[in-house]
């Protein structure tokens, strides 16, 4: 039998402190608070490691969740990759729902990039609490577009593999933005 993925389950991401991080979401970014579970031992290894462990809404059946890990090295990011690399992306409905969110953001005294072109979508990026890069993307792009780029992706795949440098199949996208 075949794994078939029904969907994300969570995605779970290592945070400084579970509260200040639950109380940001809320407020930033209009998330629920949905459930915690604390251990003192991880119940996949047995490994005394007290954990908490956060889940958030992130909408249509989506969860964020973060593990505050008292007892280990702070936390850092992976210095070997760029800070743009590594980041949480969430839709909003629309770009005026996404320039509202650039606002309140701003409000907050957040640093904001964008809104940026894609070309298929708009988007704005900042960082959380913990130093994770978060971008809210608004869908700008038509049913034709989203179709050329499936039909183009796996001979890019391919070109890259071959390359390591960029195909031109989908350059349209940032050129025309």
């Amino acid at each position: 039998m075949t794994v078939k993925i029904k969907r994300i389950h969570h995605v779970a991401y290592r945070c400084k402190d579970a509260k200040e991080t639950v109380e940001f979401y809320q407020r930033v970014l209009n998330m629920d608070f949905q459930l915690a579970i604390a251990e003192n031992e991880v119940p996949s290894t047995k490994d005394p490691d007290p954990y908490m462990h956060v889940f958030l809404d992130a909408g249509m059946g989506n969860v964020l969740a973060f593990f505050e890990l008292p007892t280990r090295e702070p936390m850092d990011r992976d210095r070997n990759t760029p800070e743009w690399v590594q980041h949480i992306a969430f839709e909003v409905e629309d770009v005026d729902a996404l320039t509202a969110a650039k606002q309140r953001v701003e409000a907050e005294g957040l640093d904001v990039v964008g809104p940026t072109n894609h070309g298929i979508f708009k988007s704005i990026y900042f960082f959380d609490p913990n130093g994770h890069r978060i971008e809210l993307a608004a869908n700008t792009g038509a049913p034709e577009q989203l179709e050329r780029l499936r039909e183009a992706a796996p001979a890019m795949l391919e070109e890259w593999s071959r390359t390591r440098r960029a195909p031109r199949h989908a350059a349209w996208l940032h050129e025309d933005a």
